[in-house]
């Protein structure tokens, strides 16, 4: 009777182990899967549903979310089913174990090589045992299900960080701004063609900028690699003379600044979002950012001030707004290094106006580097350089450029000015 109660924990255990890993782990899996791609369907029309309005897909959408909620729900009713057959089975083999304990004892008895006590005791001993059994078998599976839920969050904590202090890294003692690219090669992650081949530029401490060319030519790439958003191949970049890679990223962002082109704000007030540079900031530190981004006049006619909240993203804000809400909050920052990423594009032109006017102020003391494509926000830097392909081919102040006759900033100029004011049939720029 021993040997059958242990013959019978080691075929219980056996078939609630493959039960559980191969007949119910792979249906959770492809439930966990299409559960995922619902929410990621669900998240991505709520996001865009501006979009969503404007081309009046609410049905479309309704039809793609029904379509794959309805996938979900059949994948998921055969999750549960598989779930349910492997409980059954294992309490069919649980009964089926005991009632054959029970059927052995009976036998022994009745042949008089045992006596009631012992069918009793072992009887007794496997009900126990049959407790832990049962117990064993609902534990696999809940730890089963708890693994299947957090695989897609093991994979993503398990890939490698793209860039990684190295050991022992520095702090950046950044106070001058001075950026040297020393014979900087680079090319993405996954591409054969390097964007910068061997590139070298010297940006003086409290320089301003202007980093033009067409799109793909390499602007946003630079100011990626300033901030150390991916590693050069070969080469150096250094800010202050530290070598960028040798120093904590948290200290080397926390020396650049930037305005991207379209800035995003926290649902929280005006002046939580300004403070966001410099949370111990005084609230007159604040104002006074404020006022040099220009930001203050239109914040002074909100009935609650700084405590307005902006919404969701500043969605209760302008372009123009959150920009200058955006600039107040890289005044305040107070780092060596600013970048305006394409600040103006997306701007009217009193607010262009206005940020530039803002930039100016902002700018004094500082090293700015500034993308553009509207070539009217940097005609009054000391320096632009003019990419091509991954190549600075041209740099110079907006008029040394002009007067190159073929260059490409001169090209450039002539397009968005023609285009302007008479297109093809406009003359050329005199020499």
């Amino acid at each position: 009777m021993g040997s059958l109660v242990g013959a019978g924990v080691c075929l219980y255990l056996t078939a609630a182990s493959a039960l559980t890993l191969r007949y119910v782990t792979p249906a959770a899996r492809r439930s966990n899967r299409l559960d995922s791609r619902l929410s990621a369907a669900l998240a991505d029309a709520i996001t865009c549903n501006a979009v969503v309005k404007s081309f009046a897909a609410e049905q479309r959408e309704e039809a793609r979310l029904s379509e794959l909620a309805g996938d979900w729900k059949s994948t998921l009713r055969v999750t549960w089913t598989r779930h349910l057959v492997a409980g059954i089975t294992q309490n069919v083999l649980s009964v089926s174990l005991q009632a054959g304990i029970l059927l052995l004892g009976v036998w022994l008895w009745s042949v008089g090589r045992a006596t009631p006590g012992d069918v009793a005791y072992v009887l007794t001993t496997f009900t126990v045992i049959q407790g832990y059994l049962r117990e064993t078998a609902n534990h696999l599976r809940n730890l089963q299900r708890a693994v299947n839920d957090l695989e897609d969050v093991s994979r993503f904590s398990t890939q490698p960080l793209g860039v990684d202090d190295h050991p022992g890294a520095r702090i950046l003692k950044a106070e001058r701004g001075g950026i040297v690219f020393d014979r900087v090669t680079f090319r993405y992650p996954g591409k054969e063609t390097p964007i910068y081949s061997d590139v070298s530029i010297t940006i003086a401490p409290g320089e301003r900028v202007g980093l033009v060319g067409a799109s793909g030519s390499g602007k946003s790439t630079f100011v990626k690699l300033i901030q150390r958003f991916y590693d050069v191949a070969e080469g150096h970049i250094r800010i202050d003379g530290q070598d960028i890679a040798t120093v904590s990223q948290r200290s080397l962002r926390s020396a650049i600044t930037v305005v991207p082109q379209d800035p995003i704000l926290f649902h929280r007030s005006l002046a939580d979002n300004i403070a966001y540079a410099r949370p111990e900031a005084s609230h007159a530190e604040i104002v006074a950012a404020a006022r040099k981004a220009h930001a203050d006049e239109f914040i002074g006619t909100l009935p609650e001030g700084y405590g307005t909240l902006v919404g969701e993203r500043g969605v209760k804000l302008s372009g123009g707004e959150r920009q200058r809400i955006a600039l107040a909050r890289a005044v305040l920052a107070r780092s060596p290094v600013l970048i305006f990423d394409e600040a103006t594009s997306s701007l009217d032109s009193i607010s262009e106006h206005l940020l530039q006017e803002a930039m100016e102020d902002a700018t004094v003391g500082r090293t700015t580097l500034i993308i553009a494509h509207r070539l009217s926000t940097v005609q009054t830097v000391d320096r632009i350089l003019v990419f091509d392909r991954g190549r600075i081919v041209e740099q110079g102040t907006h008029a040394e450029l002009l007067r190159r006759p073929g260059g490409h900033y001169r090209r450039l100029f002539e397009t968005q000015v023609f285009g302007l004011t008479g297109g093809a049939d406009a003359p050329a720029l005199p020499a």
